[in-house]
């Protein structure tokens, strides 16, 4: 497990290779980045259709986890995955760009054009508490909510939030590996925890009015990404 300084500065230096070992120095050619650009807009604009979605309200009580599930993975399915890759395929093979030049101008326009909370929910009460569950990290951009006082169900604070962790195991009985989006947070003491339940559901959560107007839902560059 690692912190998330960590955790970015690695990816950071992932993506400044790909830009090396793609001939393009410290910045991609504009023309590619306006046409992934293009792309990730729609797909945005397709997810965000039926944004905000209501949450409720409840002045310190944690809102449903459903509901939070339920608008952020509907959101994901109603984009054309496979239509979308399809484009990014043909803008690879016509620029003659190799898949470790797209990558990092996929994630940079991924993480540019991702939603705010306050666009992506509707709270009426400012002291609510957003559920950290296993949905909502899986969406959430690498660098939100960071230091956020986290909140458990029963109102309690247990510390400051550190960053986001992929927790994988794989199943021998079905054969499939089970992923879960965890968190880390800096507890009272200024020791670095783990969310310890897998299903985290509502066990955790932050106030809407800290979380409202940070970056709240990006969608995965997995699903872009061409192939081969």
């Amino acid at each position: 497990m690692m912190r998330a300084s960590l955790r970015f500065s690695i990816i950071a230096c992932v993506f400044g290779f790909g830009f090396s070992a793609a001939g393009f120095g410290q910045d991609p050619p504009a023309d590619l980045r306006a046409k992934i650009d293009a792309v990730v807009s729609e797909a945005y604009q397709t997810a965000s259709a039926k944004f905000p979605c209501k949450l409720g309200d409840g002045e310190g009580k944690m809102l449903s986890w459903k509901t939070v599930d339920k608008c952020l993975n509907e959101a994901n399915d109603r984009v054309d995955w496979e239509a979308l890759a399809l484009r990014i395929k043909k803008i690879q093979e016509d620029g003659g760009y190799r898949k470790d030049a797209i990558a990092p101008v996929m994630e940079a326009s991924l993480a540019a054009h991702a939603i705010p909370y306050n666009k992506v929910f509707r709270v009426k009460e400012s002291r609510a508490l957003l559920p950290l569950s296993n949905s909502l990290l899986k969406f959430l951009p690498g660098n939100s909510l960071l230091d956020l006082p986290v909140y458990d169900r029963s109102g309690s604070r247990v510390g400051a939030f550190a960053g986001i962790y992929v927790f994988e195991k794989f199943g021998e009985i079905s054969g499939t590996t089970q992923r879960h989006t965890l968190f880390q947070y800096t507890d009272l003491n200024g020791k670095m925890q783990a969310s310890q339940d897998r299903l985290l559901l509502d066990s955790f959560g932050v106030t809407w009015d800290g979380a409202d107007r940070q970056s709240g839902f990006q969608l995965p560059a997995d699903r872009l990404m061409p192939k081969h």
